[in-house]
């Protein structure tokens, strides 16, 4: 079980941070460029939270690339409690953060109808980021996955 791709300190686990990095900063970079996202909650939220996703998938992106450069293993029992910790959290929070927002895009375009009516909204960021956030979830619930599947396994 300890050759699972994407463990820490590997190309694999190198390149699902980057993949969570990439798409979360996409997200943040294209909401932010939405004006009037801050006046809903559920955007301000996603915004929070892939502040946060970013945060830690780049500090763990670091971590891995160091690991890479001087060989060093990672898969010591309190490294890995802290990686499966961090990743379910930020995991759950993205999840939350991407579903809310996604319901928010779902109420203006197809429920209420705002889009149509308000062509100054720009639904078309907000649902481009809300992808975005789902796709930063995805990386980061198969890195939690991973995680403690090599956890269970020491």
């Amino acid at each position: 079980m300890t050759e699972l791709a994407g463990r820490p300190g590997t190309w694999g686990g190198l390149s699902l941070r980057v993949g969570q990095f990439i798409f979360a900063a996409a997200c943040i970079c294209v909401m932010s460029s939405a004006p009037g996202f801050a006046n809903y909650t559920a955007f301000c939220y996603l915004i929070a939270s892939m502040g946060l996703q970013a945060l830690w998938s780049l500090g763990l992106a670091c971590l891995d690339f160091y690991a890479l450069i001087l060989k060093k293993d990672l898969q010591q029992a309190f490294l890995l409690s802290l990686f499966v910790v961090g990743d379910w959290v930020t995991a759950v929070l993205s999840f939350a953060a991407a579903s809310s927002a996604g319901g928010v895009v779902v109420l203006f375009d197809r429920d209420v109808h705002f889009c149509s009516r308000d062509p100054q909204l720009p639904c078309g960021r907000f649902e481009v980021a809300t992808a975005f956030a789902f796709l930063s979830c995805a990386f980061c619930a198969t890195s939690a996955i991973v995680m403690f599947c090599l956890l269970a396994s020491l």
